[in-house]
């Protein structure tokens, strides 16, 4: 295993290339729109002021749809750093909440997208998917898929809670 200092040492060296800072930056900028573009295309649904940056593990942001704010859920859109993709979860505003629609889905067997086998150290209550390996040459279309894949997330989570009565 490589030591604090073996690996401050390697941080130093990428960083005076100045690939890192420039890919963060970029990265952090489109963030920054595709939250824009949600907040200006979906003005009823609450988008989180602030973006999680992270520490270089994951990034995100959340859109609350009235539909699961009335339960106290969200929507995120998440970047993972590590694996490089781009995923949307379906998270609870605290742990409490989490699990109670953990548990819920589970017993309803629902299985249209990924539930963690357990909560510990997880934020999310389901999972999906949008892009693994983004290609950012083109981030208009991008963001369009980001949208389609959103909202079609965020429908089939409305619809699945309403045919349950949940």
């Amino acid at each position: 295993m490589v030591s604090f200092h073996e690996s401050m040492l390697e941080y130093k060296a990428q960083l005076q290339k100045g690939i890192i800072q420039n890919a963060y930056r970029g990265l952090m900028e489109y963030m920054g729109s595709l939250r824009s573009h949600f907040k200006s295309k979906y003005p009823d649904y609450a988008v989180t002021g602030n973006i999680y940056f992270g520490y270089m593990d994951m990034t995100y942001f959340a859109l609350n749809p009235p539909f699961l704010k009335t339960r106290k859920l969200r929507v995120a859109l998440v970047f993972l750093h590590e694996e490089f993709r781009f995923e949307v979860w379906l998270a609870g505003y605290n742990k409490s909440i989490q699990k109670k629609y953990w548990d819920m889905i589970r017993k309803n067997g629902w299985e249209k997208y990924r539930i963690p086998s357990s909560l510990e150290g997880i934020d999310s209550i389901i999972e999906h998917i949008l892009v693994e390996n983004p290609d950012f040459r083109d981030l208009d279309a991008l963001t369009r898929h980001f949208d389609r894949g959103i909202m079609k997330f965020i429908e089939d989570v409305e619809d699945f809670f309403e045919q349950r009565a949940l």
